[in-house]
């Protein structure tokens, strides 16, 4: 064999190991209900549920508890079918957190709460124009 075929073959090895291990960590959209379930037959994939935070009547968000060293914190999530969950996130609040319109969640149930273990945030876009003055 030539060492252009053995190189070739190497490369088309290499994607294909990668596209495996990308594909198993892909999931879709569920609500708390559908993880929970997905977790008591013993699914251990990374599960993603999108949801808002709730608000008081003034629109602050409510339902938000810091650890007392701030490394990690809990918080309120209303998912699609207005289920409302508490998620435990082991790493502090991301930027613009409180701001978010809409969350999502990739994590799993563990004895019965929801880990969070990376958090998506889609906040209000800052580039949008207001208006322009002439």
């Amino acid at each position: 064999m030539k060492k252009s075929h053995i190189f070739g073959i190497l490369i088309i090895a290499v994607a294909i190991i990668v596209i495996m291990s990308t594909a198993g960590d892909a999931s879709a959209y569920v609500t708390f209900e559908d993880a929970q379930e997905m977790a008591s037959k013993g699914n251990d994939n990374k599960i993603h549920v999108v949801g808002k935070l709730p608000k008081d009547g003034s629109g602050n968000v409510v339902g938000i508890e810091p650890s007392p060293d701030m490394m990690s914190f809990k918080f309120q999530m209303v998912d699609e079918n207005n289920e409302t969950q508490i998620v435990y996130h082991p790493n502090p609040m991301p930027t613009d957190f409180l701001r978010s319109e809409q969350v999502v969640v990739v994590g799993g149930y563990q004895n019965g709460k929801f880990v969070a273990d990376k958090i998506l945030l889609k906040c209000p876009s800052k580039y949008q124009e207001e208006g322009v003055n002439t």
